[in-house]
């Protein structure tokens, strides 16, 4: 083990079990692996599998709903009828066997349930994302509820999981109850503090009497709501206080609520371990186990949080997502073979918000790795190797193209990567330029370092032409390389005075413009990333959006981020622009009924329609040569599509053998 994670791997003791790290997979709701029933099934059971053999400590399963009111996603585990039991074995015996603590997160979502059957403390819609009116629960419904918890931790206890955690965070029930912001209750369950937590305090004492004092039972809550009227650090302390009298085995510590300025889950934006903070302030007042969570993805980061006492475990949800080998890759010294969470929100949240299935933007196989056969002793998905090597040239060296080339390598080929430029990542080097936006390098990191391992050819600087069709002689060539914007038909553009650049020229920096004024169209984005790119230095920016949203690309989360910093820089947006016509200095357009017309600007940037790039493929007419077009060059979308259809090369090489 390298000394300098030996805090990390070094085992911890909550309550009776025995930890072999200080690694939590945290709870996430990932909206699949369910039965029509809510039943668990293969699909999250080889999930937790392959995580648990990657090296966690322990795991919790997200989102279990303890009572019909309370599922807040449609495809997540129920715990309220005894038919959940055996399945839930079945998953349990799967994951000990890879030396695994296995928790189960018991939730009801209250107001904050996608469906027309919420309930809550008082009739207060959520103040973000879910809408609609809840019912507010009588002395009977918190009873039922009450019970509902209990009879759940029970479920779970016979199912053989190792402990519980009660979910009263992030604006669900228990958070709800805690609150003054939705509980205007008059009764014993609402204002003062000790009414507010009166609704926990009964859970625990249910789940007490029906699972033993002995059953670890953890408590996730928020140091802080991050919004008006909400949960403060002061009330998680005295609650934190009062939790360790009744011996609860640990507190979660996080932070935030459907529609905080905070959110519970941050993009790149936001610092990586966002939340640290509030578990070490938490852990200043008790002597029981602290967990701490928030944007922690990188070993140094995780290990300077025990060595330095500020929590006692690190929780981590997306970077498990990312890579399920992420404890054993930084155990055995492997750092720069993490394949890291970059925080784009679009697979994890963002996709499960919008009630599909969870998965991840630089690990495709999240939800799939049932249909793969395992390697025990590497913990890696393994494809079959073809009976032939065949030779393969990928023309580009972006996300696609690294991502295919990777693939295609682990699958036996003979692989050499062609990019015209001098430097990987495509599209994406320029993107991750952006402000707060950096950490998209780290995919590019991961593929370079991979493709390194795997000896794959990568000649930077070069283009595919008939000589390295010779040299090469390949059998297969997949076509990534990308898309350009393109230039659209609007008056007065081509005969503007003003510079006309593209937005990947601005990110690259490869013009001299000394414009200070600049009107941006398109506010996909590119556009809105570009926007606050030149916002940054110091320009005054004008956004022309032909489209009724902004930037629909992105996840809500992190677009979330970005608008608030185009709010405090130079920056104007306008969307649905109609009627655009460009003058020599400047350009008019109608808005919302009304004519704008702007003078004095001196630069054009073009962040709107991308043409995919496939003159490439011309090379390769009468040659009995097997193409594939994948990424942008096939057709322009986001990152997740290009990454997937990479990694997905190899299954297309298997399907035809």
């Amino acid at each position: 083990m390298p000394s300098s994670y030996r805090n990390l791997f070094m085992p911890l003791n909550l309550g009776k079990l025995r930890v072999k790290n200080r690694l939590l997979m945290s709870a996430m709701s990932i909206n699949f692996g369910v039965d029509d029933q809510g039943l668990v099934d293969e699909q999250l059971t080889s999930y937790f599998v392959a995580r648990a053999r990657g090296g966690a400590g322990a795991m919790l399963v997200g989102g279990g709903a303890v009572h019909p009111t309370g599922l807040e996603l449609p495809r997540l585990p129920i715990l309220w009828s005894d038919s959940c039991i055996k399945p839930l074995n079945a998953m349990v015996k799967a994951v000990k066997a890879y030396d695994c603590q296995f928790g189960m997160q018991l939730m009801h979502g209250g107001r904050q349930s996608y469906h027309d059957r919420k309930v809550a403390p008082s009739p207060i819609p959520a103040p973000a994302v879910v809408k609609g009116i809840p019912k507010e629960l009588s002395l009977h419904d918190i009873k039922e509820m009450v019970l509902s918890f209990g009879d759940a931790a029970r479920r779970c206890q016979d199912a053989g999981f190792d402990f519980i955690e009660i979910h009263a965070a992030h604006g669900y029930l228990i958070n709800q109850f805690f609150s003054p912001n939705s509980n205007h209750r008059k009764d014993q369950y609402g204002g003062a503090f000790e009414n507010r937590i009166r609704f926990l305090l009964e859970i625990l004492e249910d789940i007490r009497a029906k699972c033993g004092h002995d059953f670890p039972v953890g408590v996730r809550l928020n140091g802080d709501d991050y919004i008006e009227d909400g949960w403060t650090m002061a009330d998680a302390v005295k609650l934190a206080r009062i939790l360790e009298q009744l011996q609860v085995t640990y507190l979660h510590v996080s932070a935030g609520v459907y529609g905080s300025s905070q959110l519970t889950i941050p993009s790149m934006y936001a610092r990586q371990g966002c939340f640290v903070q509030l578990a070490e302030q938490i852990k200043k007042e008790v002597s029981l186990p602290v967990v701490t969570v928030g944007r922690i993805k990188k070993p140094e980061m995780a290990e300077e949080i025990i060595a330095q006492g500020k929590a006692d475990m690190v929780a981590m949800g997306r970077s498990f997502l990312a890579d399920p080998e992420w404890p054993n890759k930084a155990r055995s010294g492997k750092r720069k073979s993490i394949r890291h969470c970059v925080g784009c929100c679009l697979g994890c949240i963002h996709a499960v918000l919008a009630l599909e299935p969870g998965g991840c933007v630089v690990n495709p196989l999240v939800g799939r790795e049932y249909l793969f056969e395992k390697n025990p002793d590497s913990g890696k998905m393994a494809f079959v190797k073809p009976d032939n090597v065949h030779r393969v040239l990928v023309a580009g060296a972006g996300p696609a193209g690294l991502a295919a080339a990777r693939s295609m390598a682990m699958a036996g080929c003979a692989v050499s990567v062609v990019e015209k430029k001098k430097i990987a990542g495509g599209a994406l080097a320029l993107a991750a330029r952006a402000p707060g936006r950096g950490e998209l390098e780290d995919i590019i990191k991961f593929y370079l370092n991979e493709l390194e391992e795997l000896k794959v050819d990568i000649r930077l600087g070069s283009k595919v032409d008939r000589d390295i069709l010779d040299e090469l002689e390949p059998e297969i060539v997949v076509l990534a390389t990308g898309a350009l914007p393109e230039a659209p038909m609007i008056k007065g553009l081509a005969s503007t005075m003003m510079e006309l650049l593209t937005i990947n020229e601005v990110m690259a920096d490869s013009h001299d413009s000394t414009g200070n004024k600049v009107i941006v169209l398109g506010g996909g984005q590119a556009g809105l990333i570009g926007a606050d790119y030149l916002a940054c230095k110091g320009k005054v920016v004008t956004v022309l959006n032909r489209g009724s949203h902004f930037a629909e690309e992105m996840s809500s989360n992190d677009r979330y981020y970005l608008r608030e910093r185009l709010k405090k820089g130079n920056v104007t947006l306008h969307k649905d622009v109609k009627s655009i016509v460009f003058s020599d200095q400047g350009v008019s357009f109608n808005c919302h009924g009304r004519r704008f017309e702007l003078k004095g600007y001196d630069t054009v940037v073009v962040a709107e329609n991308m043409r995919s790039l496939r003159e490439t493929a011309n090379l390769l007419k009468g040659k009995d040569i097997e193409l594939h077009i994948i990424g942008d060059a096939r057709s322009p979308r986001h990152l997740m599509y290009a990454i997937e259809e990479g990694e997905q090369m190899a299954e297309t090489l298997e399907a035809g053998k």
